[in-house]
């Protein structure tokens, strides 16, 4: 049976081993063909020292079992086999508490989870960084083309027909200035004086 003595004993120490926090981005987007970088950093109350490993699996968004993707004890440890083979490169620093991956060539297939495990001992528990990698096909050339064509036709439209508005604006208002000039012109000369004819042939 256990004594009170030890039982406080097991409590304390156990209080006194802290978990480790590992920080990833929850969901990442990226375009078919180009390489990612899947950012995992942890904080531990242990020093970081030669012990620290960190470690990559992937769950597929299909379902299936999970696959390893990269392991980091010491020195970088590269997958030898599997879909991530040649493709998953080490961009972490341990004694920076970064554990970061770059997966090279990103593919359709790889849809799903990733998880960053990190162990520092004696902070070996905690919960595991996810992130949902999400895989997006690249924008076809014509489709940019078509896009920036119709922007610009549209601005062009926009231009002419802010130019013809002024230009019909200006118009009018010169006719109206010169039809008042007219009639100005005209009830002048209405108004003058007929010459006199005697002053005249004098």
């Amino acid at each position: 049976m256990t004594s009170p003595g030890s039982l406080v004993l097991l409590l304390a120490l156990a209080g006194s081993v802290s978990s480790m926090e590992v920080y990833t981005s929850k969901v990442v987007q990226a375009v078919n063909g180009t390489d990612v970088r899947l950012k995992c950093t942890f904080s531990s109350s242990a020093t970081l020292g030669d012990d620290v490993t960190v470690s990559w699996t992937f769950r597929p968004l299909a379902g299936g079992s999970e696959e390893s993707v990269f392991y980091y004890h010491r020195e970088p440890f590269p997958p030898d086999k599997g879909r991530f083979l040649g493709r998953a490169v080490w961009d972490g620093n341990t004694k920076s508490s970064d554990g970061s991956i770059i997966i090279r060539n990103i593919q359709q297939s790889y849809n799903g989870t990733y998880l960053c495990q990190v162990k520092n001992p004696p902070d070996v528990h905690g919960e595991m960084g996810e992130i949902v990698l999400q895989v997006v096909d690249k924008v076809k050339f014509s489709e940019i083309v078509l896009l920036l064509l119709v922007i610009g036709v549209g601005s062009i439209v926009i231009i002419i027909v802010v130019l013809a508005v002024v230009m019909f604006r200006y118009y009018c208002k010169q006719k109206t200035h010169s039809t008042a000039m007219s009639v100005m012109e005209c009830r002048e000369k209405l108004t003058e004086k007929p010459l006199n004819l005697t002053e005249v042939n004098a």
